[in-house]
């Protein structure tokens, strides 16, 4: 019969849920049915969230691990007595602890894979790196093929970074869908890579009672797995768990410096003032955040911008550096892990409410925008008429050039390219030989995939001029005089209302109309209760006015009231820079990474929830507006890294800074993330439903 361990530790205060131990104090003790390995006495001390412990009296930690495949990284430990003996005697130069996070482990892998930037080495790529580490690093011990099952949450994950080729090359077969039926496969051994949650933990048990469906089973959980939720797992199927880790990979990389934590429903959940459960939200996006921090191994000075009206800042701020704190509280030399070059700044939605509502330009912008995209696919009709999709992600490397440039440059330079192929299909007449053949059929694919691409973005790029050239064009002057306060020319607009009014008299979509009102709004920072009344009726939203109301619930003013704060701030004089007429409007956050990369930020603005190290400026990060004498992204690998977390989404446009700021200062690499990624539309329709009281549900019992 197979005995199950879960080391502890015996401390002065009693028992301690711990995972290493030391082959001089090593004893068992029977606790209930299970039979428990105790370090008994001597002090000890916890090293971060991964609860590992250091004993002080000269003997070294070991690690432990399932079956004989994980002596590298010690998750709880199910293990046979014999098999614990032969790891106590193997193991004594293991170090790395229950979440694979451990100090060696770090340094190991940061000796192999130092950090870099750009599309080939971004957030992306660091996320395949880390799950190269762990759960491919276990799976290449067995040379045997296997069945990879995830959750929604890990699937999409895992598309982001790989593909199935990549999972194929590591012997996985496989991937199944952890909440659908499968059929039992007793003879190979099955990888679960999912969420700590009730639901995944039900689901994993159920594979494996009453009868296995699998041989085995190698579990890797994204976060820390609650303790009920291990002794579920641990009462039901020991016998058949192999690995079991957890690897802090519980946010989204969207893109190369994007990250989201793939929560939508935290908007309602923060903002709503129905909300029941803001707490637990702020809670577990701190746990993401704090993961993508160990995931960079980045322990960041963090700063929020103070709000006068608004606390979610300053409440996630406290949040997230308790929990860092834990995560990082001791290493295995007993010192604490000082702050790295990095800073975190967090800002709330209602900070800039004009970016995500104004009418974008560049080209991934305005397709998000005017185009219905979903879930990065865009749906389009070939020249044949048939129905046709194309995936709007960072393999396509044409439209990782063209993003972010503004969709007057999009258009003339997909035409250069397809003039390009078109004059090198062309062959010259010259002799045709077989040697010349066969290397123009090597060529095809790639001709095709050439072809296909542009093709693509040329369709895209039509299709969103085709809306810029019915409607947009005539909205965007309002608009950026709105935003701005001043025409073209500089000169600053004194009565808001005669910009305001064209728009409103032209027959322009409702939901353009509320965009250019609230912009208006936004401008003279709240208007009163009469002259929001006449614009509500202008527009024809009485019924549907939460879409302006609501936004009060960001600590936007809506209406004016002495209560509210002023929200006007500062801004960057950039009346030099080189923008089209239609796109002067540059989001407030670009203004913030450049401050704080130039280390400007108001310290009673921008209060320290923790401190920055004092270099932090000096550590390589400049002006954004000073040139650099060396240009190549290894120039960040030893910089610093700025990573901003905004409340409540994040718009494309902001995403973009991120990258031009980063282009300009090359030893700054920028990062920014939230809850998810938004456009004005799903903004718009978030901000209408704050209002709304959640369904009380009931259930009617039957009496017989």
């Amino acid at each position: 019969m197979q005995t199950v361990f879960r080391l502890l530790l015996m401390g002065r205060s009693g028992i301690t849920d711990l995972h290493f131990v030391t082959k001089s104090s090593a004893r068992e003790i029977p606790l209930g049915e299970q039979n428990i390995g105790v370090a008994a006495h001597g002090g000890f001390q916890v090293l971060g969230n991964a609860r590992c412990w250091r004993k002080h009296h000269g003997s070294e930690p070991t690690c432990l691990g399932f079956g004989n495949e994980s002596l590298n990284a010690s998750p709880h430990v199910l293990k046979t007595t014999a098999a614990l003996r032969r790891t106590l005697d193997d193991a004594d130069d293991v170090r790395t602890c229950r979440h694979g996070t451990g100090r060696g482990a770090e340094q190991y892998n940061r000796k192999k894979n130092k950090m870099a930037t750009g599309a080939d080495h971004g957030l992306k790529r660091i996320v395949w790196k880390r799950i190269q580490d762990t759960i491919i690093t276990d799976c290449r011990k067995s040379d045997v093929w296997k069945i990879l099952i995830l959750d929604p949450f890990t699937t999409k994950l895992l598309s982001t970074c790989c593909k199935m080729s990549d999972l194929m090359l590591e012997k996985i077969t496989i991937v199944e869908d952890l909440y659908k039926k499968r059929e039992p496969v007793p003879e190979m051994k099955a990888i679960y890579f999912m969420s700590p949650t009730t639901t995944c933990v039900d689901a994993f048990i159920a594979d494996f009672k009453p009868k296995p469906k699998y041989k085995a089973a190698y579990v890797y959980f994204t976060d820390y797995c609650p303790d009920d939720l291990f002794n579920n797992m641990k009462r039901s199927c020991a016998t058949y768990i192999r690995v079991c880790k957890e690897i802090n990979l519980s946010f989204m990389p969207q893109e190369a410096q994007v990250f989201t934590c793939n929560n939508p429903g935290a908007f309602q959940s923060i903002y709503s003032p129905h909300s029941r459960d803001k707490t637990k939200t702020l809670e577990t996006l701190a746990d993401q955040l704090v993961t993508l921090c160990a995931t960079l191994d980045e322990y960041p000075g963090i700063r929020y911008k103070k709000d006068g009206n608004m606390e979610n800042a300053k409440a996630f701020a406290e949040l997230v550096d308790k929990k860092l704190a834990r995560h990082y509280e001791l290493e295995e030399d007993s010192k604490k892990k000082e702050k790295t070059q990095a800073q975190l700044l967090i800002v709330d939605r209602g900070f800039d409410p004009v970016s995500p509502i104004l009418h974008e330009l560049t080209y991934q912008a305005m397709a998000y925008d005017l185009i219905d995209i979903q879930s990065d696919t865009y749906k389009y009709k070939a020249k044949d008429k048939s129905e046709k999709q194309a995936l709007l992600n960072e393999d396509d490397l044409l439209w990782v050039k063209l993003r972010h440039k503004h969709i007057a440059d999009v258009s003339e330079l997909i035409r250069k390219l397809v003039k390009e192929i078109s004059a090198n299909k062309k062959q010259p007449d010259a002799k045709i030989t077989i040697s010349s053949l066969a290397e123009m059929m090597k060529k095809m694919p790639s001709f095709r995939k050439q072809v296909t691409e542009k093709t693509i973005h040329l369709q895209l790029a039509e299709d969103c001029m085709h809306h810029f050239s019915n409607n947009v064009e005539k909205l965007c002057k309002a608009e950026q005089d709105l935003a701005l306060g001043s025409d073209v020319e500089g000169v600053k607009v004194k009565d808001s209302m005669r910009t305001l009014l064209p728009v409103l008299l032209h027959p322009y979509s409702t939901h353009d109309k509320i965009r250019a009102v609230l912009l208006y709004i936004f401008s003279v920072n709240g208007t009163t209760e009469e002259n929001l009344n006449k614009l509500i009726q202008h527009v024809k939203i009485e019924e549907d006015q939460e879409f302006i109301l609501n936004w009060k619930e960001l600590g936007v003013p809506i209406i004016t009231s002495p209560s509210f704060f002023s929200r006007k701030t500062s801004r960057r004089n950039r009346s030099q820079d080189e923008t089209y007429n239609l796109s002067r409007w540059t989001p407030v956050i670009k203004d913030v990474m450049e401050d704080a990369v130039e280390n400007k930020l108001d310290t009673k603005e921008w209060p320290h929830q923790s401190e920055c190290p004092a270099a932090w400026n000096g550590s390589g990060a400049v002006s954004a507006r000073q040139k650099q004498k060396n240009s190549a992204a290894d120039e960040r690998r030893t910089g610093s890294r700025l990573i901003v977390f905004v409340l409540g989404g994040i718009s494309h446009s902001e995403m973009r800074c991120a990258y031009e700021v980063t282009q300009a200062v090359k030893s700054c690499e920028v990062i920014i993330g939230s809850s998810h990624i938004l456009t004005p539309t799903s903004l718009l329709n978030d901000i209408k439903t704050l209002s709304k009281a959640p369904m009380e549900t009931f259930t009617i019992e039957e009496k017989a």
